[in-house]
């Protein structure tokens, strides 16, 4: 029987969900406050005042109600998004309500004084220490507690499965990041046209470099067919998941391929995710925007490179104003990683389309055959769309109606909220389909060897080489500076 196909693609409904968020969220320009009742969660020492609504115009509102009320506009939003995707809508809901519910308190344990409180804040806590993470280590605790779900509790990470779409989420996350990376743009303009630029350079030398090293070791050293070696390439080079099958596609791989290549890479996105972004608050707190694009370059598949980010966001800035009482602005870092990470994902459609070119006439021996348009827009990532929908959205707010900078800043401060939400299902997700025993048994060790060989002996290396040659000196604004 075949597989019925979704309405629309996991791409294109990320794109929709996320102009969804963002367009509410400018009905603050109209005079309408559309997302001001969504929850927001702040450093707490009494648990009472963990919870309240985003803005001021609900405050009367109790923050369990705010939670209840976001809650709900999720399960909606996403439940007929999973009946687009002919995905069977209740066990969606309930797999939704998990893990909505275990994400957001592991939102909520992320924020207590004593992780995340900065030492300029501990005073109003009446604390002497922290841990000095910020509110951003619930994402850490989101990202263990998948961990734990997926490896010591399978049944209920098979009961959940249907609604465990990390792709789908951080998509959807990096749709509303475009505006409010716009918001920081249209204060530090200057800045940000040379993180992109710089952002471009470091991806297309990234590419030339790291493809050809990874294919070489897999055919030279590991024996490994071309119809194994170039989707192992592009899945441990490039871009992780989409990478690897959109190559696997190019090429007419089996489909065991990518889905082997692709379950490799979510397992080593997490071990980079819990090393690489500490490994950059000691080493390159002093140069914030190289962490940022080494965690773009470097972390594989979209969800933990952006992740990966926010991570290094957050410890670098509570580092730096710690050691040097310096006090960077917020989401410059991570906005390096996601530009980055950006770029790599529009690369991975022209990518498929060279490798597919040239498998048709060299590899496969058909001189002159011909590379359908449909077939490159197919493999363009779409959600790349519309977060340049929003970046250049505030943009434009920007430069033709300056009076509405502030209530756009307000708008985009409400709908940074739900992407944070979006930001700990993708922790959780990541975590709970990494069920390391498994892949293991599925035959994964021959194929991770490769993977340990390149990404250890020289992509991450590599990776944190390009990003100081094109970001080392720029520094992301101060607070008030």
């Amino acid at each position: 029987m075949s597989e019925v196909k979704p309405r629309l693609s996991e791409d294109w409904l990320a794109v929709w969900g996320g102009l969804l968020i963002f367009t509410l969220s400018l009905g603050v320009l109209a005079g309408g406050d559309l997302l001001g009742w969504g929850v927001k969660t702040q450093v707490w020492l009494n648990l009472a005042n963990a919870l309240s609504p985003v803005s001021k115009a609900y405050g009367t509102l109790p923050g369990l109600l705010s939670l209840l009320a976001t809650y709900l506009f999720l399960l909606m939003a996403t439940a007929f998004g999973a009946w687009v995707l002919r995905l069977p809508v209740a066990r969606f809901a309930g797999g939704f309500t998990a893990i909505f519910g275990i994400s957001y308190a592991c939102g909520i344990a992320g924020s207590y004084a004593y992780i995340a409180a900065t030492p300029d804040t501990r005073g109003s806590f009446g604390i002497s220490w922290s841990l000095n993470l910020t509110s951003e280590a619930g994402f850490i605790i989101a990202l263990l507690a998948g961990l734990v779900v997926g490896n010591f509790f399978p049944r209920f990470a098979e009961t959940i499965k249907t609604a465990i779409r990390p792709e789908w989420y951080i998509k959807t996350a990096i749709v509303i990041l475009g505006g409010v990376l716009g918001v920081a743009a249209v204060a530090q303009w200057a800045l940000a046209k040379a993180v992109m630029f710089r952002g471009l350079c470091a991806i297309v030398e990234a590419y030339l470099i790291y493809w050809a090293l990874v294919y070489f070791v897999a055919r030279k050293f590991f024996k490994f067919s071309r119809e194994w070696a170039a989707p192992l390439a592009s899945g441990i080079s490039i871009c992780g998941v989409s990478a690897a099958i959109a190559t696997g596609a190019a090429i007419k791989a089996r489909p065991i391929v990518p889905i082997m290549v692709s379950s490799l890479v979510v397992i080593f996105a997490v071990v980079e995710l819990l090393v690489l972004p500490f490994a950059a608050q000691q080493l390159l707190y002093q140069e914030p925007m190289v962490a940022g694009a080494w965690m773009g370059l470097a972390v594989k598949t979209d969800g933990a490179a952006v992740a990966a980010g926010a991570m290094a966001d957050s410890l670098i800035r509570a580092k730096a104003k710690a050691e040097d009482g310096v006090n960077y602005e917020k989401d410059w870092i991570m906005g390096t990683a996601t530009t980055v990470k950006v770029f790599i994902d529009v690369f991975i459609g022209i990518w498929s389309c060279i490798l597919a070119a040239i498998w048709c006439t060299k590899i496969e021996g058909k001189p002159g055959g011909t590379i359908p348009f449909s077939d490159i827009w197919e493999r363009f990532p779409k959600f790349v769309f519309g977060y340049l929908i929003t970046f250049l959205a505030v943009l434009l707010l920007a430069l033709f109606a300056p009076s509405l900078t502030g209530q756009v800043k307000t708008a985009m401060g409400e709908a940074n909220g739900f992407r944070s939400i979006f930001f700990l299902m993708t922790f959780f997700s990541i975590g709970a389909v990494s069920n390391f025993k498994k892949l293991w048994e599925e035959g994964i060790g021959r194929l991770a060897a490769v993977y340990v060989v390149c990404l250890f002996g020289f992509i991450i290396w590599i990776g944190l080489l390009i990003s100081w040659m094109f970001f080392h000196g720029v520094k992301p604004p101060i607070v008030g500076g």
